[in-house]
């Protein structure tokens, strides 16, 4: 029967060579950065995209002048979008639908989820202004035929409507319907249809690469000590952990 024999202590040695990781001095790092080469044309393609967006016409009008960097879409197109997106924000619903049917009645037409929550943001302010019986009448009419036929519109709906059992509405176990991140949420989910009807990305590239720049500098951790960017908004390096 054969037997196996450590040297005392050469478990831990092995061990410890095994889970080392390799040091990356910042003059290393700086170095490799530099090695890669990205086309200024590229960047500012990144950074409109951004702009487009997220909404801000006027930025992009002015950077789209001094780079020369066609944004992909018209320009004007933003303004209408963003007035559909303040419009939501802001409680006014029916006028949003309203703006929606004149940009593209079949954004609405082909997407009964997106309907569904709109119509659902117009109870919700009813009940926030405490037109009680506006709210059932429209709940009534409006959402619970919708909600005969689609499961979660009937759970939403009901959800919904309990805002009406409380007294205290902003406390109750639904109030976070109340909040202004529903409206926020309803105006994302409009200003995201409205792109995709523009054959436009829904979400802009520029957050997307931050998260693969975190989920990478999380896999390298494992294997390596490096200068890695802690704060996103500075992009500084930090000298690693030795």
């Amino acid at each position: 029967m054969s037997r196996l024999w450590f040297v005392p202590g050469q478990l831990n040695a092995t061990e410890s060579m095994s889970t080392s990781k390799k040091v990356i001095t910042r003059e290393e790092w700086e170095k490799k950065l530099k090695d890669v080469k990205i086309r200024k044309e590229d960047m500012n393609k990144l950074v409109m995209n951004f702009l487009v967006t997220e909404g801000y016409v006027e930025a992009a009008e002015k950077f789209r002048m001094e780079s020369g960097t066609q944004p992909e879409i018209d320009l004007a197109t933003i303004t209408d979008r963003m007035a559909v997106k303040k419009a939501v924000q802001s409680g006014n619903v029916q006028d949003a639908i309203e703006k929606v049917n004149d940009l593209n009645p079949e954004i609405l037409d082909t997407n009964p989820h997106l309907y569904f929550h709109l119509q659902q943001q117009r109870l919700i302010e009813l009940i926030r202004y405490g037109k009680v019986e506006a709210a059932l009448e429209f709940a009534q009419e409006e959402l619970a035929p919708r909600g005969e036929e689609n499961q979660s519109f009937l759970e939403e709906l009901e959800r919904t409507v309990a805002l009406l059992a409380f007294e205290d509405i902003k406390n109750c176990p639904y109030g976070e319907l109340l909040d202004l991140s529903q409206r926020l949420k309803t105006a994302s989910e409009v200003n995201a249809a409205i792109l995709t009807s523009q054959s436009h990305e829904k979400d802009p590239k520029l957050p997307s690469l931050l998260k693969m720049l975190i989920w990478a500098q999380n896999q390298l951790d494992e294997k390596a000590a490096y200068p890695r960017i802690n704060d996103l908004s500075t992009a500084t390096l930090e000298d690693p952990a030795v």
